[in-house]
C-alpha cells in the first residue's frame, strides 16, 4: 500500500466526496441493500451521528479521498452489547485491492480496543450465485482478515429483481474477562 495514504477522522465537511465513494456502491451493486443515494444532508448526519460515540475514518492521498471506514452499534445499539461493534468500509473503485481494505480495519481496530470493544462484526451481502452486482469477495476479504461466518439470512434482501442473503461475520480481538467500561470515540 502507498505510504502517502494518511489516515483521519472524517468530519461533516467530507460528506460529498464520502457519498461520491458510497453512491457506486449504492447504484451498481447489492452490496448495500439500500436502493436510493441518501441525500448529501443524509449523508452528513449519518456522520455526525456515528462520531458521537464510534470512530468514522477516512483514507486521504493528496487530499483526495479514497476510502472510508466507520463502526456502528452491534444490533439495536442496547447497553448490553456495548462491547461489540459492527464494522463497514467502502473504498473508491480506483484504489481496489491494494491493502487499503486492510488497513482502514486495522485502524479502526486500534481505536476500538481503545474503547474496550471486544467483539467485531461485519453484515455482509452473499450470494450462492455470484452476478454482475454481488460477488462474495466481502466475504473472502474477511475471512482474510480473522472474521468467521456465525450466521445467515437467507433470500432477506431484494434488488435489481433477485433476492440475496445476508451474513453475519465475527471476529473477537479482546478477552472477555474482566470488561472495562465502553469509552465514547471522542473521549479517547
Amino acid at each position: 500500500m502507498d505510504n502517502d495514504i494518511i489516515f483521519r477522522t472524517a468530519s461533516t465537511e467530507d460528506a460529498k466526496d464520502i457519498l461520491d465513494i458510497y453512491s457506486y456502491y449504492v447504484i451498481n451493486t447489492a452490496i448495500t441493500f439500500e436502493y436510493e443515494v441518501p441525500t448529501i444532508e443524509e449523508f452528513r448526519s449519518r456522520i455526525e451521528h456515528t462520531l458521537e460515540r464510534y470512530p468514522y475514518i477516512i483514507a486521504v492521498k493528496d487530499g483526495k479521498i479514497f476510502g472510508y471506514g466507520y463502526a456502528s452499534p452491534f444490533c439495536n445499539g442496547r447497553e448490553a452489547y456495548a462491547h461489540s461493534s459492527e464494522l463497514s468500509i467502502y473504498l473508491s473503485q480506483s484504489i481496489q485491492h491494494c491493502g487499503l481494505g486492510k488497513k482502514l480495519y486495522s485502524v479502526l481496530t486500534d481505536i476500538l480496543l481503545k474503547q474496550n470493544i471486544t467483539n467485531l462484526y461485519a453484515c455482509i451481502a452473499y450470494t450462492d450465485n455470484e452476478d454482475e452486482y454481488l460477488t462474495n469477495g466481502s466475504e473472502h476479504f474477511h475471512e482474510h482478515l480473522g472474521f468467521k461466518t456465525v450466521g445467515m439470512f437467507r433470500k432477506c434482501g431484494y434488488k435489481y429483481n433477485r433476492w440475496y442473503d445476508m451474513i453475519w461475520m465475527e471476529k473477537i480481538i479482546a478477552d472477555h474477562g474482566t470488561i472495562q467500561p465502553f469509552i465514547p470515540f471522542p473521549e479517547l
